[in-house]
């Protein structure tokens, strides 16, 4: 059973003194909760462990699919191919941040992939921020997390210069090179998010500015601009399936972009990959029965599974089926049209009142924070967020 430490609640005024302002769901429930998960040091360290592991082997299945021409084949759109390759053949596309959604690692529960939001993981100023203002408000240890995400990310902003070598030697080689960063208007969550990224890179030593999608102006030939300046990184929180179905102009001119060597574009069009679900049957292909791994297939299993669609987000168009093929439970949204995959089903752990916990692993170039999600057996929009603490 899951165990959890009673904190007293971080306040409305509080939150959104600290740039939270999604603190209350539509339904006037609290967002994050007044509780956190006690986890072992040794539990937090295989966290650690496993996400690192698990990069190596979506890089070695990333080559694989590059290698093979498995594009269609995992759900990536045509026009981004040539994109993605370009992406991957050169080590100055970086790939920032991302976030493992694991079940398992307490409770004596053993670590499983979910999967892998590569390109815009959603929690990041929770796991960095807030679960770290519950410790500090409540006169707690602060050092008692795995949480290091804004540390991290200051350290992988300098290995876009240094990229393997020593990031102390980041202002060696800096040349002046700025950042833009960019969300969508109207999203509070995605500008604080992005601001609190631009936050990172301007501490790591980049010039950086911020401007909203449709205030970027883009050229095949010259790069990335706001205004009448030019920028060699835009990061855009914005997921590079939904450039490529929504706006395949641009799509196209991002290309051309990247091909001309005009702008870097955070996070890297390979993360697509990553991002996909259908990416985990490759990884049980190449790495079958691996420990960390959940059997997934094109096809429905003879287990109890789960069927997902490889670009779906927040639990939606999500089915969980019994052996013999009967629904247990299921829901609606937007994805249905997005390539299916099948994974086998996996007990989250559970708390005394029999609420299911997904753990979130942020990974920038090694594991760097824990966080977990908490709801029924399918992790939909009214997830909480639920801090952690090490006991």
């Amino acid at each position: 059973m899951v165990k959890l430490f009673k904190a007293q609640p971080l306040t409305k005024e509080y939150l959104e003194a600290i740039n939270c302002h999604w603190h209350t769901d539509a339904d006037s429930t609290p967002y994050i909760s007044d509780e956190l998960v006690e986890v072992s040091q040794g539990e937090a360290d295989a966290y650690y462990e496993a996400v690192n592991e698990l990069y190596d082997m979506y890089t070695n299945a990333a080559e694989y699919v590059i290698e093979n021409n498995l594009f269609h084949e995992i759900g990536i759109p045509f026009n981004l191919v040539d994109v993605i390759k370009s992406s991957w053949e050169n080590d100055v596309h970086w790939h920032l941040y991302g976030r493992f959604d694991l079940a398992g690692g307490i409770d004596g529960k053993p670590i499983k992939l979910i999967e892998f939001n590569a390109d815009t993981p959603t929690s990041l100023y929770e796991s960095s921020i807030i679960q770290w203002a519950i410790l500090k408000k409540n006169g707690l240890n602060e050092a008692k997390q795995f949480n290091n995400i804004y540390d991290a990310l200051k350290e992988n902003f300098r290995r876009l210069v240094v990229l393997h070598g020593d990031t102390a030697e980041f202002s060696r080689y800096y040349e002046g090179w700025k950042i833009l960063f960019s969300s969508v208007a109207g999203s509070v969550e995605d500008e604080i998010t992005t601001k609190f990224l631009q936050s990172a890179a301007e501490e790591s030593g980049f010039h950086t500015d911020f401007a909203y999608v449709d205030d970027v102006n883009f050229s095949e030939e010259e790069g990335v601009f706001k205004g009448e300046d030019n920028f060699e990184f835009w990061f855009k929180l914005i997921p590079w399936e939904n450039i490529a179905i929504q706006e395949p102009n641009l799509a196209l001119i991002l290309k051309d972009i990247v091909l001309n060597q005009r702008a870097i574009i955070l996070n890297p069009a390979y993360t697509l990959l990553f991002q996909s679900k259908a990416m985990m049957k490759i990884l049980w292909d190449l790495y079958p029965n691996h420990p960390l791994l959940l059997e997934t297939s094109f096809e429905p299993l003879g287990v109890k599974h789960v069927k997902k669609h490889s670009f779906g987000r927040e639990g939606a168009n999500t089915t969980i089926f019994e052996g013999d093929g009967r629904v247990v439970e299921q829901t609606d949204g937007e994805y249905e049209n997005f390539t299916p995959i099948y994974q086998e089903y996996v007990a989250f752990p559970k708390d005394a009142k029999g609420e299911c916990y997904q753990a979130g692993v942020f990974f920038a170039y090694e594991g760097c924070g824990l966080g977990f999600r908490r709801g029924g057996e399918i992790l939909g929009n009214y997830a909480k967020f639920v801090g952690h603490i090490i006991k």
